[in-house]
């Protein structure tokens, strides 16, 4: 990187370069409100490098929200100029709570190495401190928590680039009903929200909601698909003189009110989290997803703001999520795993504008697989005591698919068992001991296509993780399901396949 004095001389060779960092660095245009998240939870994440330079970059993405610190994608974001949060994990509130010098400590390591490359934005603290299921776990703590890191960065000179904020969930605010007007705090919070509330004023920080519509979606059967797509609705939702045809509109609203009641009528808001599931659930589709993503994004472009809040919009949104992840938390349902607008291995599920336009998404390039072999169980034998070892893998696995309404929710026995085998194998990096299941028989099955096919398909690595289910076709590998990562590489092997006439 040049020095700030070699402006002065004229060494034109570094100039080019130069400029070249400086537009890398300057702040995205006002409309690119949209970030993304990126979670880590999964069994085999995608390098950093590939993220960054495969998909966020290609791709236009102006912000990124870290779920948690990691020093490899720092390292590689810098320099790029998008926006960049970091988050702390619950964990930490209780450390970070009770010691400064841990705060200190958190702040240099995290942020202070990298502050002169990464547009850090903000530093979120927690991971939803305030969700109903935590109970009183993390009240004792957040607050100091984001106290005593707001204090190292006005130590270490950066309180006045970033800004400290807490994620609270949707049920931090209780609605009896769905009117807006009528939405509170809940009351287990109101101290520890007081105390809150009163730190993000001193510190011009925004309140950050995070939505979760599918959630919503679930459990209000008064509202219609319709109403969480952005769809237009004959009978809107009236609360006195306001209408609400969305669910984000009446969410934000609802936390107005909220925030009104508390006497912060003027604070900012950010929504940190808003998206909708490919699988694990019903109606938890890639067409549904798509649909509910661009009318996000078509109606944040707007500016319309919402009826508390006209020409007032959230000044931020991020979108869940950037890749799926197979171990998070299934605590919502299944479905969590499945917010990915990608693949785990950047492989577009559904179009999405997340900073590239109405392009197409681009997929991450050169992937590296694992090799194509699959753990089935031998259904020519007993397969009476299957039902522990099929939990077992389950819950070492992943088998949200194979949920009611799932991808894979149609796979009859033996197939499911099947398919919760060779899951388990797959994360388990297609170990040896990992296709064997207490005495149960097992077999592998690998893919060997026609040298003049393995380049084209890559034939020896693809993966099996993202396990597709669909049509009789796949009966020609395994039956009822062929267990590969992405439903691109699927499509390409059994048309190699084919050719192979096999």
């Amino acid at each position: 990187m040049p020095s700030s004095s070699s402006r002065r001389r004229p060494l034109r060779p570094l100039v080019p370069g130069l400029l070249l960092f400086l537009l890398a660095m300057a702040p995205p245009p006002p409309a690119s409100a949209v970030g993304v998240n990126w979670g880590f939870a999964s069994s085999h994440s995608l390098p950093a490098a590939q993220v960054v330079r495969g998909l966020l970059l290609p791709n236009s993405v102006p912000r990124v929200r870290l779920a948690a610190a990691s020093s490899d994608a720092l390292a590689v974001l810098a320099g790029t100029g998008i926006a960049v949060s970091v988050g702390v994990p619950d964990a930490l509130l209780r450390p970070l709570a009770s010691s400064t010098k841990a705060a200190t400590a958190w702040v240099h390591n995290n942020v202070t190495r990298y502050s002169s490359s990464v547009r850090f934005e903000y530093i979120v603290v927690g991971d939803e401190p305030f969700l109903l299921r935590h109970g009183q776990n993390f009240h004792p703590f957040v607050v100091r928590a984001a106290e005593n890191v707001q204090q190292a960065l006005v130590h270490a000179k950066l309180s006045g680039k970033m800004k400290v904020v807490v994620p609270c969930s949707a049920d931090t605010f209780q609605n009896a009903s769905t009117l807006p007007s009528k939405a509170s705090f809940r009351s287990d919070v109101n101290k520890t929200m007081a105390d809150l509330l009163s730190f993000l004023a001193n510190s011009s920080s925004p309140f950050m909601v995070e939505l979760d519509p599918f959630f919503s979606f679930q459990h209000n059967k008064n509202m219609s698909l319709d109403y969480y797509l952005f769809q237009l609705m004959s009978h809107p939702v009236k609360d006195g003189q306001n209408k609400y045809d969305n669910y984000v509109d009446a969410s934000i609203d609802a936390l107005v009110t909220s925030l009104t009641k508390a006497g912060f009528s003027d604070m900012d808001i950010i929504v940190g989290r808003a998206g909708w599931p490919t699988d694990g659930a019903v109606n938890a589709t890639p067409a549904i997803a798509q649909s509910f993503m661009t009318g996000l994004v078509n109606h944040l472009a707007k500016k319309s703001g919402t009826p508390l809040r006209p020409k007032v919009p959230p000044i931020e949104m991020y979108l869940f999520s950037l890749l799926d992840e197979d171990q998070r938390s299934i605590a919502s349902g299944g479905y969590e795993r499945h917010h990915g607008i990608f693949t785990f291995d950047g492989q577009a599920k559904y179009y999405a504008n997340i900073g590239q336009g109405p392009k197409s998404l681009k997929n991450t390039p050169d992937v590296n697989y694992l090799l194509s072999k699959w753990c089935v169980v031998d259904n020519n034998k007993d397969l009476s005591n299957v039902s522990s070892s099929f939990s077992s893998a389950c819950s070492n696995g992943d088998c949200t698919s194979l949920l009611p309404g799932g991808s894979c929710s149609g796979l009859a026995w033996p197939g499911n068992v099947s398919y919760a085998f060779n899951n388990y194998y797959q994360q388990h990096d297609q170990s040896e001991d990992s296709c064997y299941f207490n005495g149960l028989d097992t077999f592998l099955v690998s893919l060997h296509l026609r040298k003049s096919n393995q380049q084209k398909v890559k034939t020896a690595h693809v993966v099996a993780h993202f396990q597709i289910c669909e049509g009789n076709d796949w009966a020609i590998v395994v039956p009822l399901c062929l267990f590969v990562r992405s439903e691109m590489a699927a499509r390409q092997i059994l048309m190699a396949m084919k050719e192979d006439g096999k």
